[in-house]
């Protein structure tokens, strides 16, 4: 038994812990995790209990008001971070704007901030960061920010070209499309050893593996809670700043990126007069949505009883048995590896190229292999071992090799397009 099989099967009792639809082997836990059972009662005790007899005295008897800190002290733990540097509130996008400018707000505290008006990107990341950045340079139209999105290999090259000018370098550890990791460590050290700060989007790392922010010395991160998290759709979503970062913005004064009134150091005063909370609490902006929390502790509180090494063993193997399955039983059919073949290069997805993809995919939902497609031509497909099984991942396969051996991707129900895609 190799030590994969061993991971998965240490991990084999969580799967009764999902609900998990008869007849289906999902694939798209990097899209949308399924549901945990634990989030189905959490969520019925807040509607039930907390609002339907405390009301509004829940904020404080149930400790609503805590929420956003408690799943961000929560979170830190699974991705390397400390207590106070992790805050759970808003979407990943939201999250993002604020982490840029909490960058470019630490930049103004150097000596040669007047030249550091350059945001770096990965071509490739996923849009919606590069539609963020994009206005924050519209927004801040005086500060003449400069965009520099290049592909993977040119980021080094790019550094040395304009690497003393560069403010922040925006990266997604885990490439959306085709699975490809960033080396966290290596990456930052090169980031920073140009005065640059490192901001490390982990919408795809998040209980996908073991991730260690404070041991690379990261400076800033997002991530949202949906996917491998498991704590359904919409969820509050988190950002990261190392304190060393916390104490310097609290030190110098300066503003929150948005000045909502939960950032506001007594909220409850209802002080006409903003005056920025200090610590990662200069993150939140509004009222934190009670209901989506509750389903994101009880999704936390069940990952925290995970090993996360034995996670990235069993992920390991499910995704290198997959890609052999694939290859061996249908060669020859016109699919490509989008993912890297080597482990420690991917996360815990597997994306396979053909023209045909959409229509493969659909056909695949059809016979209840749910994976997703991304334009133009992959069709991804996640493993979250707490739920997935070698089993799935074999069956997973044959369904492929029998969709594209019967071409049941050429049917005209499967090649329609749906608004979402």
């Amino acid at each position: 038994m190799t030590a994969g099989n061993n991971a998965l099967a240490s991990l084999a009792g969580f799967r009764d812990q999902f609900v998990i639809p008869d007849g289906v082997i999902y694939l798209d836990g990097n899209s949308l995790g399924v549901l945990p059972k634990a989030a189905i009662t959490a969520v019925r005790r807040t509607v039930e209990e907390e609002w339907g007899q405390g009301l509004i005295r829940s904020w404080n008897t149930a400790d609503w008001v805590n929420a956003p800190r408690r799943c961000g002290d929560k979170i830190a733990r699974l991705i390397g971070a400390d207590a106070g540097e992790v805050i759970a509130c808003d979407s990943t996008s939201l999250n993002l704007f604020k982490a840029l400018v909490t960058a470019l707000q630490l930049q103004s505290l150097r000596p040669d901030a007047a030249g550091r008006n350059v945001i770096v990107s990965d071509i490739d990341n996923f849009p919606t960061d590069l539609y963020i950045a994009q206005g924050l340079q519209a927004l801040l139209a005086e500060r003449k920010l400069e965009l520099r999105f290049v592909k993977r290999h040119e980021l080094e090259a790019t550094l040395r070209e304009v690497g003393s000018r560069t403010a922040v370098v925006m990266l997604t550890q885990v490439d959306y499309r085709s699975g490809g990791r960033y080396v966290m460590q290596g990456v930052t050290e090169v980031v920073q050893s140009h005065g640059a700060l490192m901001l490390w989007d982990l919408a795809h790392s998040t209980c996908a593996f073991p991730v260690s922010l404070n041991a690379c010395k990261a400076d800033l991160a997002v991530g949202c809670t949906y996917k491998y998290v498991n704590a359904g759709p919409g969820a509050p979503a988190f950002v990261f700043a190392a304190k060393r970062h916390l104490d310097a913005l609290d030190e110098a004064a300066l503003p929150a990126p948005i000045s909502g009134w939960f950032a506001h150091e007594a909220p409850f005063a209802f002080d006409p007069k903003f005056r920025v909370a200090r610590g990662v609490e200069r993150f939140t902006v509004g009222t934190p949505p009670i209901l989506q929390f509750a389903a994101l502790e009880a999704a936390l509180d069940l990952w925290l009883t995970a090993d996360m090494n034995l996670v990235r063993e069993a992920s390991v193997e499910l995704t290198s048995r997959f890609i052999a399955e694939v290859e061996q039983q249908c060669a020859g059919m016109g699919l490509t590896l989008a993912t890297p073949r080597e482990a420690t290069l991917r996360g815990s997805q597997v994306s396979f190229r053909h023209a045909e993809g959409y229509a493969i995919m659909q056909a695949l939902i059809a016979r209840g292999v749910i994976g997703d497609f991304r334009a133009p031509d992959i069709l991804r497909f996640g493993f979250t071992p707490l739920y997935v099984t070698e089993a799935d991942v074999v069956a997973a396969a044959s369904h492929l090799r029998d969709v594209m051996k019967l071409r049941e991707y050429e049917r005209a129900e499967f090649r329609a397009r749906s608004k979402v895609t």
